[in-house]
């Protein structure tokens, strides 16, 4: 059995068992054991908890990069992200509570049969095209939101483009729902919301940049670095504007990311894409492969793919506990496909389809590395 030494943790220190925490200390019913190294009694006592998510923002980074500054006087340490290490799985966790083998959403692109396509969950667009998967949300995703079952006045501060998205819709229940523009308007989004009433409250606060930067120039690059600098001098200034009243604010992120050179991604050779059913599916770090002949496809793939990747059939994954416990989602099987690229090192692996731009990013996540799944908690006390 191939296990990574940074392996998924969802029975005490993991994104899951973090969310389970706020949950609980809001009044709610957690699916899971509560993070041991954050006591649900601490979330209690605050009258506002502010929880608060950096798309893509690495544990390994924040220690690199932000040594004595607002992120860094209070970190608790690091805890495990879900896998995949990506958004597609890690918010929808963050919004239901559940594990990615119960919610079922296994990466960026996820093949759908209720729609008979592979998609992108988020957007709720078929892959390749700008078209709806043509279902209704309730459809695909089965977990209600967590906010449903708190005792305690919920408000979603995010990206005002994302807002209204039906991914949105559908995970914020029956949450209030605050936009912004930029990192201005993130900031007094989310003071306005602690500040708007003297009711128990959870703000869940979403910021979407750092991971776009990330892809676009690298996690590594002047531009990644400058926008982080932004970020913890606005995470002061929210501590400072928060003080006196009382609340708790609690960062962490979905992933973090590595930098991956143009010479170790690789695109699937014609061979084995005329083996596959449907396009790739996941990640380009970990690609879920639904194919015709599983045992010819596994031959073939490891023998192109030698060192440079773990090549297993999908159900193993998830008898070893990669995706997390419960009761797994009713098509979970079909979403991870008969096959797994589990790419290794700072490699990638790519198909293409018609319509969709060629491009490869340079900052990716989604794999099992340090760098990826080792997140940041940061609490503070205002």
């Amino acid at each position: 059995m191939f296990r990574p030494a940074h392996f998924p943790d969802y029975s005490g220190n993991g994104f899951v068992n973090l969310v389970a925490s706020l949950v609980e200390a809001r009044g709610g019913a957690p699916r899971h054991p509560p993070l041991a190294c954050l006591p649900v009694s601490e979330l209690r006592s605050a009258s506002n908890i502010v929880f608060a998510l950096v798309d893509g923002l690495g544990d390994n980074y924040l220690r690199a990069n932000g040594a004595g500054g607002n992120f860094a006087r209070h970190r608790r340490g690091a805890i495990s992200a879900v896998f995949p290490s990506t958004t597609a799985s890690a918010i929808t966790t963050s919004y239901t509570g559940a594990t990615p083998l119960e919610h079922g959403l296994t990466g960026w692109f996820t093949y759908f049969s209720e729609s008979a396509c592979v998609a992108a969950a988020l957007p709720f667009q078929r892959r390749g095209e700008k078209t709806s998967l043509g279902v209704a949300p309730g459809t695909i995703f089965v977990e209600r939101s967590l906010f449903d079952g708190l005792d305690a006045r919920s408000l979603v501060v995010t990206y005002r483009p994302i807002i209204d998205s039906q991914y949105n819709l559908h995970h914020c229940g029956r949450a209030e729902r605050r936009g912004y523009d930029n990192l201005e308007g993130f900031l007094e989004e989310t003071v306005n919301a602690v500040k708007s009433g003297p009711e128990r409250k959870l703000v869940y606060a979403y910021w979407p940049e750092f991971d776009a930067l990330a892809h676009r120039h690298g996690v590594a690059s002047t531009e990644a670095c400058a926008h982080f600098n932004a970020l913890d001098a606005a995470f002061g200034e929210l501590l400072a504007r928060l003080a006196g009243s009382d609340t708790i604010v609690v960062l962490s992120a979905d992933h973090g990311f590595i930098d991956c050179p143009p010479e170790e991604a690789l695109e699937l050779p014609p061979a084995l894409v005329a083996l596959l059913r449907f396009p790739l599916c996941g990640e380009r770090r970990i690609a879920f492969c639904h194919v015709r002949e599983a045992e010819y496809f596994l031959e073939k793939a490891r023998e192109f793919l030698g060192d440079r990747a773990q090549v297993r059939p999908s159900r193993e994954l998830a008898d070893e506990g990669w995706f997390g416990t419960g009761r797994a989602h009713p098509r979970f099987a079909e979403r991870i496909g008969d096959v797994a690229l589990v790419m290794k090192g700072r490699g990638t692996v790519k198909d293409w389809v018609r319509g969709e731009p060629r491009h490869l990013h340079i900052g990716n996540h989604g794999g099992m590395s340090e760098d990826e799944m080792n997140i940041p908690l940061v609490v503070a006390q205002t």
